[in-house]
């Protein structure tokens, strides 16, 4: 075994480790783990050979992989955007206004100089959801690509906007505990259902009392509201109140709380 590499008997669950010597500026030389079993290292990181460790792991049906990192990190990629990520979801019936408010937020971050990108939920089902129906196994699937993603986008120091009936409790609550704490802010559109279909923009209501479509949020199936969300956005004296006000309150929020510039 090459000296750069250190090894112990230890066990470690799942894992096994292995330290790799750095690569200096500009050096792309692949680097190969030796073959044979990989064993826990006994020195902290980093070692004193300036070698890197690197943990293989098994996630779910994915053996034998292990976890990169890189010097230019979250915190780098924030202070040059001079932000913070994080991950505004956006949940409600469908005609509640989520697209709306998405876009409107979207443009009033972008006239402050803030970058972001909105998921939206028909959008994503051109492509990455294509595949995904909406039995329930199929919308929770579909929920868990859309939180893996706006993670991502968190961690390259957007504020990625996600606009989804994400109609299941346990499915939007998953998605807040793939970030850090405080870094997913849910919107509640708390419209009421008679004007969600009123509205019907997309004629989809009519088609699901007409039968024709089936497991339609809100009329056979169920939307679970969120019980302790950041922002609820609901009608006032029985108005709604118009996309800027609403997207106004989701800046001061973001504002509040230090999202819009990087300390």
């Amino acid at each position: 075994m090459p000296p750069s590499f250190y090894h112990s008997e230890a066990p470690f669950n799942h894992r096994r480790s292995v330290l790799l010597p750095l690569l200096e500026p500009g050096d792309y030389t692949e680097r190969r783990v030796p073959e044979g079993p990989l064993v826990v290292s006994n020195h902290p990181f980093p070692s004193p050979d300036r070698s890197l460790k690197l943990n293989m792991a098994t996630v779910g049906n994915s053996t034998n992989i292990f976890w990169h990192d890189c010097p230019v990190g979250r915190h780098e990629r924030q202070k040059l955007l001079d932000q913070k990520g994080c991950v505004v979801w956006i949940t409600g019936l469908s005609g509640s206004g989520k697209s709306t408010l998405a876009c409107s937020l979207s443009r009033e971050l972008h006239a402050k100089g803030k970058l972001s990108y909105v998921l939206d939920g028909d959008n994503l089902r051109h492509g990455l959801n294509k595949d995904l129906g909406f039995k329930v196994e199929d919308r929770t699937e579909n929920i868990r690509r859309v939180g893996e993603v706006a993670k991502l986008f968190a961690d390259a120091g957007l504020i990625c906007i996600a606009s989804l009936i994400s109609p299941y409790r346990k499915d939007r609550d998953a998605c807040r505990a793939m970030l850090p704490a405080s870094s997913f802010i849910e919107v509640y559109m708390n419209m009421p259902l008679e004007l969600c279909e009123e509205r019907d923009a997309k004629g989809l209501y009519k088609l699901a009392r007409a039968g024709k479509i089936k497991g339609f949020t809100g009329i056979d199936d169920p939307y679970e509201p969120p019980l302790n969300c950041e922002i609820e956005l609901s009608q006032q004296d029985g108005v709604c109140p118009p996309p800027g006000t609403m997207a106004g309150r989701v800046v001061t929020y973001l504002e509040e709380k230090g999202f819009l510039e990087y300390k």
